[in-house]
């Protein structure tokens, strides 16, 4: 029977003393908190621990006879010693841990740099030169200082291949021809019609007919502005305007519903010239205005007998009491123009620095050698006048240039420029030497107007 040590009243042994850690010195104490590492477990080391025998300590035999109490049959079962208690880790002492010394600062690598590129110009290539012509060479072979056989060699008998065979260069493409541009230039027949010899001057009353079958060459403005610089010289002038447009009428200021005879009565009803004519806003200037009724004149002058001659017969009876008649023809080469050259002493010609301009001018002249020939023998062409000419283009040079050419001193040495005052003065009723006196196109029909005068004295009534 196994009898207990408490059972027996002996003292159970105490646990091994476990030594404490050793406490931190002052200097870990100074230590800033941040600076102290974390605390880290020692590792377990199992030699550290004091072995601990599980078998109980041997017990004296005659004692536990003699100590049996009799109240007990049987003691229990011993009871092995509890376990000590595990050893907690010894911690190590704190050390103080040196500041991290700082990272060197390590510069950036330097941005890369190409190198330049040294350029070395291509080596030429080769190329054999083509050996030059030499003489025929003798060649001697001797043996023993005894002429044996003499051979002469030539170039022409080694045929020299070339080192690279070059091919053959295609044929130049054909090149699209440009088009060339036509000089201006009046035809032959012009010349024969027409010559450049100074036309004879001219009394007063002097009836002008301004025409050309080609429209927008300035006939109309011509007409007015012509009017207006020679009644500012003093003349007495008409305009009689042909034209069926009116523009003539509109452009010094009449209205066609302040009127009632136009030149419609006076050609189909042979009203008086006199009772048309109406005055105008510049002194020494009168109009006998147009509608559109002479639009029908063409077709009701057909049967009309003496057709060519009805406006003549109307201008001799006030032509008298004008120094300049200036009549505006349409832009045609009917009846109506027809009439303007039979009753004219002479034709102006407006010429536009245009090539088309040219085209229809020998036209022209033929029908005025017609009706000089066969109405009215004192017809001539006196007077050409080169109108919106435009000195920045090289076309309106070369046509001023062939117009002087063919028809030499019958050109006049005014020009009519090209200028927006004129097509203004219009839209005022007033011709440019009201509109705008100063303007290049005022200076020009002054200039014009005493080149068509000559100078001429004027009538005394």
């Amino acid at each position: 029977m196994r009898i207990r040590r408490r059972d027996r009243g002996e003292p159970t042994p105490p646990p091994p003393a476990v030594e404490p850690a050793e406490p931190p010195s002052q200097a870990t104490d100074d230590l800033r908190l941040d600076a102290v590492p974390p605390m880290r477990p020692v590792d377990h080391d199992p030699a550290a621990v004091l072995p601990v025998d599980p078998s109980p300590p041997p017990f004296d035999q005659a004692l536990l006879q003699s100590a049996t109490p009799p109240d007990i049959a049987e003691a229990p079962p011993p009871v092995a010693p509890a376990s000590p208690p595990p050893t907690p880790p010894a911690f190590e002492a704190f050390t103080p841990i040196e500041p991290t010394p700082p990272a060197p600062v390590v510069e950036p690598p330097a941005a890369y740099e190409a190198p330049e590129p040294v350029y070395e110009a291509p080596e030429p290539a080769y190329e054999a030169a083509e050996p030059a012509y030499e003489a025929p060479a003798v060649v001697t072979v001797t043996e023993s200082y005894a002429v044996v056989e003499e051979v002469v060699v030539t170039p022409v008998d080694l045929p020299v291949e070339p080192k690279h065979a070059k091919e053959p260069i295609p044929p130049p493409a054909e090149v699209a021809a440009v088009p060339q541009m036509r000089t201006p230039s009046i035809r032959a027949e012009a010349d024969g019609l027409l010559d450049g010899a100074r036309p004879a001057p001219r009394e007063l009353p002097r009836v002008i007919a301004i025409a050309n079958q080609k429209g927008g060459v300035g006939k109309t403005t011509t007409t007015v502005n012509l009017g207006a610089a020679l009644a500012e010289m003093g003349y007495r002038v008409l305009v009689i305007d042909l034209d069926p447009q009116g523009n003539a009428t509109t452009g010094l200021g009449i209205d066609a519903r302040n009127f009632e005879l136009s030149m419609y009565d006076v050609i189909m009803r042979d009203q008086s010239l006199e009772d048309c004519i109406e005055p105008t806003s510049v002194k020494n200037l009168f109009v006998a205005p147009a509608t559109i009724d002479l639009a029908g004149i063409e077709i009701e002058l057909v049967p009309a007998f003496s057709r060519e001659m009805k406006l003549k017969r109307a201008i001799d009876t006030v032509v008298d009491d004008f120094d300049f008649i200036l009549i505006d023809c349409p832009p045609s080469l009917g009846l109506i123009t027809v009439n303007g050259l039979a009753a004219a002493g002479e034709v102006m010609v407006p010429i536009q620095c245009e090539y088309y301009a040219l085209e229809g001018l020998s036209q022209l002249l033929r029908n005025v050698n017609l009706v000089s020939s066969n109405l009215n023998e004192s017809l001539e062409v006196t007077t050409i006048v080169l109108t919106m000419f435009d000195a920045r283009t090289r076309l309106s040079i070369d046509v001023a240039n062939e117009v002087r050419l063919h028809f030499a001193d019958r050109v006049c040495k005014s020009v009519i420029p090209r200028t927006v005052r004129l097509s203004e003065a219009p839209s005022f009723g007033q011709p440019i030497t009201v509109f705008d006196p100063t303007s290049r196109g005022a200076v020009a029909y002054r200039e014009l107007a005493q080149e068509v005068s000559n100078g001429a004295p004027q009538r005394t009534r």
